[in-house]
């Protein structure tokens, strides 16, 4: 499944190894968000490191699943980004 994961994060050490993590699964196009593909198994391992590294009284992180037919619709306004998420390989 395809997922839009984006977060607000307040302390910089908190948020730097989220993205971190992040970075191991999926590709970011923003500075705070992140696009995705993850199976089930993957989200859950995720979601529970994620939660090693938020204070979940000061932060957020939100997981947006996304169908194909949702994806396909996504505009991009500027900068196009050079790969897709699709085209990543991941070491988990």
């Amino acid at each position: 499944m395809f997922y839009l994961i984006a977060y607000d994060i307040v302390k910089d050490n908190r948020r730097n190894k989220a993205a971190h993590l992040l970075e191991g699964y999926g590709m970011r196009v923003q500075k705070s968000v992140f696009e995705c593909v993850l199976t089930d198994k993957q989200l859950e391992m995720l979601q529970k490191k994620l939660a090693h590294y938020i204070n979940a009284d000061e932060d957020q992180v939100r997981f947006y699943p996304m169908s194909a037919h949702t994806r396909r619709k996504v505009l991009i306004l500027g900068n196009q980004p050079a790969r897709q998420v699709d085209d990543t390989a991941f070491i988990v």
